[in-house]
């Protein structure tokens, strides 16, 4: 398992390549990628925080809970902290598995779990002002089907 949080930005398709490489006997892997979007056309930047150690801690028992519920090879957690822009990458999953079904399923509970549940506070900065970003119902929702 691959967890990383990390300030700079990534290259999603090295990121991707890389971990098909290293899936020997693999039939599936499966990729989502996260994009800050700008939903009311006046973000200025989102600004991640986390505490190091706990939120790789908590990626990483989610990422074993993954594996103990469906049999995937590998997994990937990247996720970026500090000031993004609109269109910047924010995270990445990916999910390797002898059968598709698999890693699909394994890689939907682990974006359900960061969308909700991961230790990361997101502020966003507009011309407005600035806020904390709320926890969504339907981000909950998604999170009790598993």
């Amino acid at each position: 398992m691959d967890i990383r949080v990390q300030q700079e930005p990534f290259d999603l398709g090295a990121e991707a390549n890389a971990f098909a490489a290293r899936q020997a006997g693999m039939g599936a892997v499966v990729t989502f990628t996260g994009i800050v979007r700008d939903l009311e056309g006046d973000l200025d930047t989102m600004e991640i925080e986390h505490y190091p150690g706990m939120t790789e801690k908590a990626l990483a028992g989610i990422a074993e809970e993954a594996a103990r519920r469906w049999q995937i090879g590998d997994a990937l957690i990247l996720h970026r902290y500090g000031r993004l822009k609109a269109d910047d990458l924010i995270m990445m999953v990916a999910t390797a598995s002898r059968h598709r079904a698999d890693a699909f399923h394994a890689a939907e509970f682990l974006m359900d779990y960061l969308k909700s549940r991961a230790p990361f506070w997101k502020k966003e900065v507009t011309d407005a002002g600035e806020g904390w970003v709320a926890a969504r119902d339907e981000d909950e929702d998604a999170l009790s089907r598993w």
